[in-house]
């Protein structure tokens, strides 16, 4: 079954259980209504006494059934609802109508990075946006990592691995993205870290020692007045505990309302851990990550499916939500005196704080692998959606970029041309020439944006791409800044001075040069353009360089064998212009510029 066809049968099956609850929840909010009213009545006649009080019983239990099943309803219908939502834009990406329909990842842009503004990665119909299904900022972030900065060769296969297994479940990924919906909504990760990192309150061990102590003797001098009827013992004891508690009071309050709202922070987190640590893994990375929501320390001695092994993250979150909850026993003005003679707020508020100690550290850990989890079923769901992209292969040696049937993720596929780019030790440099609009800096953005997929784990737009690792950078997007006092040409000179530093790292560079150094003179654009491209070139890097100016089609000339010329041809007929965006070999022999100032009324003699 197609990815569309999948989408479209939960969407339509979505959207029946979101109207059958719809009529559901308005039956419950009459019904509610009604037991409402009839307690009311029955309250009247209970007060005249023409019944007993007794007949309120059954009403106030039915009342207290519905609004239990209402609330039940209501969270059905409203997950629902974000499933259509969800399905709405799965329709969306795969029939290439998803611009603007999802999280475009502007907080991640940055002008000063070496490709991530050249490339689209982050802003409306960005690569981030096409991509992203995640929910929760850590997974933004984690999938916004990945895009700018390039993986281990054998960090990409680990997440290919994954990726490739997620990518049939598409169950799982449902109900990540739902949950992870929910965490969005509901917590606060700055505010949850930073109480999870705080230093300890309550640290004194002699302390909580002593109070146990205390409530010990509280509760056997409240037995021994029990049977005894003899109090002076529970006075002495509680007046003891009074004594006790009060210089600890403000520091315990702290303590207690300070957790209520991590607690539950973390109880709405503990339902989508709950569902990664219910399922099982093959790959090694997603069994690395189920493992890592087990509470234990070290690696694990085998890679066994996270059911079933304890304390699991979520056991432990809920152990702290239990003692939120019982804190809140302490309001009930019955258990309140109790509470207060066996210092139970003091003894909940060492028990937070000792979970705390215990696991405070790992609450950013949670977060973190929630937030692989969602980039990875973010790449998974590509994958799915994509079945006809490959994921490429990553070798060692010399830098190396070979790619067969390329095309450009963004572009919707009726209107997408593939194109062939070799690149190696025997071609380093392809310099293309062609006229404006022939798709020069588009062939620049497809090899950039394939290299990134390709070193973050994910499919590529190719029917082969075999690649060494690569740092890449480029050239397509360089402003000037009236801010700062730069011009265009100078912000670019700036760009390739760091792309040639760039060239010196670990990895080898590919770099990615629109129009290179147009903003200067054909000779000075020459004789720099040659300079700098031989010493990239001496350095081991590998690329592409575009122009519609004929004199640098040179270059390929002027640096001998390792550089040769391509470039893309176009067509004028019955005054259109018509590109077929094809490269071809050797270097263009004209220019459509007069042909374009013509087309639009301009007066060229």
């Amino acid at each position: 079954m197609s990815p569309a066809v999948e989408y479209r049968s939960r969407h339509d099956a979505r959207t029946r259980t979101h109207q059958r609850l719809l009529r559901a929840d308005a039956r419950l909010s009459h019904a509610r209504l009604a037991v409402f009213g009839g307690g009311l009545l029955l309250g009247w006649l209970a007060w005249q006494g023409a019944i007993s009080p007794w007949w309120l019983a059954p009403a106030v239990v039915l009342f207290g059934w519905l609004v239990a099943r209402h609330d039940a309803i209501a969270r059905q219908r409203d997950a629902a609802a974000r499933a259509i939502a969800f399905y709405d834009r799965a329709l969306a990406r795969v029939e290439d109508r998803w611009i603007g329909t999802g999280e475009s990842g502007d907080r991640f842009r940055d002008d000063d990075h070496l490709y991530a503004a050249d490339l689209d990665l982050f802003g409306k119909g960005s690569l981030f946006e096409l991509l992203s299904i995640a929910r929760t900022r850590a997974g933004e972030e984690t999938l916004a990592s990945w895009l700018k900065a390039p993986a281990s060769p054998h960090v990409v296969r680990a997440r290919q691995s994954a990726v490739e297994e997620l990518a049939s479940r598409l169950d799982l990924r449902e109900a990540i993205a739902l949950a992870g919906a929910d965490v969005r909504a509901a917590v606060d990760t700055g505010a949850l870290t930073a109480w999870a990192g705080k230093q300890p309150v309550l640290a004194s061990r002699g302390v909580r020692v002593l109070a146990v102590l205390l409530s010990a003797s509280a509760a056997g001098a409240a037995a021994w007045w029990g049977a005894t009827g003899n109090a002076a013992p529970f006075a002495a004891a509680a007046a003891a505990d009074i004594l006790f508690s009060l210089p600890l009071r403000r520091r315990v309050q702290q303590v207690l309302h300070a957790s209520e709202q991590p607690a539950r922070d973390l109880d709405v987190l503990a339902h989508l851990l709950t569902r990664i640590e219910s399922e099982r893994f093959s790959s090694s990375r997603l069994v690395d990550l189920s493992l890592a929501l087990c509470d234990r320390t070290g690696p694990p001695a085998v890679s066994t499916p996270a059911a079933g092994r304890a304390p699991a993250a979520s056991a432990t979150i809920r152990r702290l939500h239990r003692l939120s909850d019982m804190h809140a026993w302490q309001h009930n003005q019955f258990f309140a005196p109790l509470a207060a003679a066996l210092l139970w707020g003091t003894h909940l508020a060492f028990a937070i704080e000792a979970w705390r100690r215990a696991h405070g550290a790992r609450v950013s850990a949670w977060l973190a692998t929630v937030g692989e989890f969602e980039a990875l079923s973010s790449l998974a769901t590509y994958r799915y959606e994509h079945p006809n992209d490959v994921f490429p292969d990553l070798v060692e040696g010399a830098a190396a970029f070979d790619g067969v049937a390329l095309g450009h993720p963004l572009i919707p596929a009726a209107r997408m041309v593939r194109n062939d780019v070799h690149l190696g030790r025997d071609t380093q440099l392809i310099v293309i020439s062609g006229s404006n609009m022939s798709g020069k800096s588009t062939l620049l953005r497809t090899v950039g944006i394939n290299a990134v997929l390709a070193q973050m784990g994910a499919p590529v737009r190719a029917s082969r791409l075999r690649l060494t690792p690569l740092a890449v950078g480029a050239t397509l997007r360089i402003q000037d800044s009236l801010q700062e006092g730069r011009s265009r040409f100078f912000a670019e000179i700036t760009r390739v001075r760091r792309l040639a530093d760039a060239s010196l790292g670990l990895a080898p560079l590919l770099f990615l040069l629109d129009e290179l150094f147009h903003g200067t003179n054909s000779h000075d654009r020459l004789v720099g353009a040659t300079g700098v491209l031989r010493s990239l070139l001496d350095r081991g890097a590998i690329g592409l360089v575009t122009t519609h100016d004929l004199a640098l089609t040179r270059i390929a000339a002027d640096v001998g064998p390792r550089a040769v010329n391509a470039h893309f041809e176009d067509t004028f007929e019955e005054g259109e212009i018509r590109f077929d965006y094809r490269m071809r070999p050797g270097p263009v022999t004209r220019s459509n510029a007069l042909a374009l100032m013509r087309a639009v009324g301009l007066s060229i003699e």
